[in-house]
């Protein structure tokens, strides 16, 4: 019998970006002693530096920044969204953050018991949109890759989820048909619409039960739920 392929997104689907992401701002705020440079305190802080890398990435995914720009400017720009000059961000912020965060090894509950699980029975692979260099550390260093046959990285690639160009190259380099695959991955708009467009089966990883209007096949807020789903 012919194996169904999965594909994961990987950023707050697997690895816990936001927490991964909070405890890298935390050491480069204290590190730095941002609060002498005029930062009210560590929760505004990053709660400037979300808005604005969201943001940032959005603009990315729509090509209308590059690489350079969301990275060398995300952290000048956030000192500029708390009402203080641009210049006074350290320039060490952007080297150490891409440094440090993507050897953070935070994961959502459950993660390798059902990944262990999923692949005795099913074609794993990644699909993620982001920087090759950052991905491929996040996956050795959180001890994932082993589970998956194939990781596709936009940037390698170039094209971005929703684009349906990637979710073409990718049944074109695993071998698979649209009716063998399904996406899970947190971003609606660009997992779950993506991955319908394409003809995909559809999960959507909603840990925190967040309500939306989007059309999804399945819905999950815990990844051991894919055990019995699939």
């Amino acid at each position: 019998m012919k194996k169904q392929h999965i594909f994961f997104d990987l950023d707050n689907t697997l690895w816990d970006f936001e927490k991964n992401s909070r405890e890298t701002l935390s050491e480069l705020y204290h590190k730095h002693r941002l609060e002498h440079l005029g930062v009210r305190d560590f929760e505004f802080f990053m709660e400037k530096y979300r808005e604005r890398n969201a943001m940032m990435w959005e603009q990315y995914r729509l090509g209308k920044i590059d690489k350079k720009t969301l990275r060398d400017q995300r952290f000048p720009l956030t000192f500029w969204d708390m009402g203080l000059d641009a210049e006074l961000a350290p320039a060490a912020l952007t080297h150490e953050y891409l440094e440090i965060s993507p050897k953070k090894t935070h994961l959502f509950p459950n993660t390798h018991d059902t990944l262990e699980y999923l692949a005795d029975k099913y074609l794993l692979h990644i699909l993620t949109n982001g920087f090759a260099e950052v991905q491929e550390i996040k996956l050795q260093e959180s001890d994932l890759k082993k589970y998956f046959q194939t990781v596709i990285i936009s940037e390698n690639i170039g094209y971005k989820k929703p684009d349906i160009n990637i979710f073409l190259y990718s049944m074109k380099h695993t071998g698979s048909n649209a009716s063998d695959c399904t996406i899970i991955g947190d971003g609606l708009d660009v997992d779950i619409a993506g991955g319908r467009n394409a003809g995909w089966r559809t999960v959507y990883f909603n840990p925190e039960k967040n309500n939306h209007d989007e059309q999804t096949d399945f819905e999950i807020s815990c990844l051991s739920e894919l055990k019995t789903l699939l």
